[in-house]
């Protein structure tokens, strides 16, 4: 390839996705000629409002719910994380149940800040550790519950690893404490197998921008008789549980990503699982290089999470960008960070190995091509930095 070919090659699907032409499609409408407020009682809001709930039960069929009532739109993953973890657990204390609470230490920030936010409130929060293969056993959490436990949150699939968590055992284990079961299935949704019912969840946070729809949509699914504390108040939207005037382009638009999405599961995900694999093996073949979170496990079709020992993640990522290539070292909402990724202390990487790791995930338009051009750029860039890094040298000697 010619250096001075152009590239624009993206790597990071995990941090969020393009979204798709037959998304948009379906969205625009909402934007121009049907603009309605779904509140309003003339014609142009009935219109509105008979796609919203169109919609609603479209999505609540395609996750498993048992009523369209159960599935509450959001304005992001973020907002649906937050308000069942708040929501659930000081409802919960309110019926007199217990102030305990579980998290797994491996969560996304949208978990991880609201349960600090319970300890500040006099709520007990433990963090139970996953095990070095990336994964929340069901022994594991049943070792840490307690007759005051009210709720436990452990999120469906890592979205720095892609391993992918026994969610029906955690639900089944918690429910033996009688208490409440969320999972943050934001990066799952879609790429594995999902039905509310069958795993046995009280509540999960979704968003749409991970599936190829817009930013600003989510949702919460909350099982009917679970505990909630509603938290935000106005209009009383969503069955009173969350007001403001919803947003039915992006709300329509969800609900057809996810169609798409399980549509074209049985050719995407055997593709993906495929370009994962070599993008892992290409690394590999690499000195001092490891895959983070065991490879037997389950895994996310396009998630692969590696270190790259006596490098920092940061120069390999200003490198592989000035090649057109966009990667992570860890997940986007809180990439502005120089501390090593939680994620990775959390499945017991020391700091000097999680500084050293890049995530790369492929998805619905990353070609064969991209994943041949990111393994010719990447050792190169790898060989330059080791051989400026004291560090390297110091682990390692002169050995690239």
């Amino acid at each position: 390839m010619s250096d001075t070919t152009p590239k624009s090659i993206y790597l990071d699907y995990a941090a969020t996705t393009p979204v798709d032409e037959r998304v948009v499609a379906v969205m625009v409408p909402f934007m121009t000629e049907r603009y309605g407020n779904p509140n309003s009682l003339y014609a142009l809001g009935r219109d509105a409002y008979r796609a919203l709930e169109a919609a609603r039960e479209s999505f609540a069929a395609n996750i498993g719910a048992a009523n369209p009532s159960e599935v509450i739109f959001t304005g992001a993953g973020t907002e649906g994380d937050n308000a069942a973890v708040l929501g659930i657990a000081r409802a919960a204390k309110a019926r007199g149940k217990g102030n305990h609470v579980v998290i797994s230490s491996f969560e996304h920030h949208a978990i991880l800040e609201p349960a600090h936010r319970l300890a500040k409130e006099g709520f007990e929060v433990t963090e139970l550790r996953p095990r070095e293969d990336g994964i929340v056993y069901a022994e594991d959490l049943r070792a840490v519950l307690r007759d005051t436990t009210v709720l436990v949150s452990v999120m469906h699939a890592n979205n720095e690893l892609g391993t992918v968590q026994p969610i029906k055992e955690l639900a089944a284990a918690t429910h033996e404490h009688d208490a409440y079961f969320h999972t943050d299935a934001i990066q799952a949704l879609g790429k594995v197998d999902w039905n509310a019912v069958d795993l046995g969840v009280d509540a999960a946070s979704f968003s749409a921008h991970k599936i190829y729809g817009p930013k600003g949509v989510g949702a919460l699914y909350l099982k009917r008789g679970t505990p909630f504390e509603v938290y935000m108040i106005g209009g009383g939207q969503e069955s009173k549980k969350r007001s403001g005037t919803q947003n039915i382009g992006g709300i329509t638009a969800f609900a057809k990503a996810l169609e798409i999405m399980l549509a074209e599961r049985g050719t995407e995900d055997p593709r993906l699982t495929a370009l994962r694999d070599r993008v892992i093996d290409g690394v590999l073949k690499m000195p001092h290089t490891a895959l983070n979170g065991a490879r037997d496990v389950p895994r996310l079709p396009g998630t692969a999470n590696l270190s790259i020992n006596g490098v920092e993640g940061e120069a390999m990522l200003l490198k592989l960008d000035n090649k057109g290539i966009a990667v992570s070292t860890g997940s986007a909402c809180s990439s502005g960070s120089l501390e090593p990724s939680h994620v990775l202390l959390s499945i017991g990487l020391k700091p000097e190995i999680a500084h050293g790791s890049l995530r790369v995930t492929v998805g619905r338009f990353t070609t064969d091509a991209d994943v041949d051009y990111f393994l010719e750029v990447l050792p190169p860039i790898i060989a330059n930095l080791r051989a400026m890094s004291p560090v390297y040298a110091k682990m390692f000697g002169a050995s690239v």
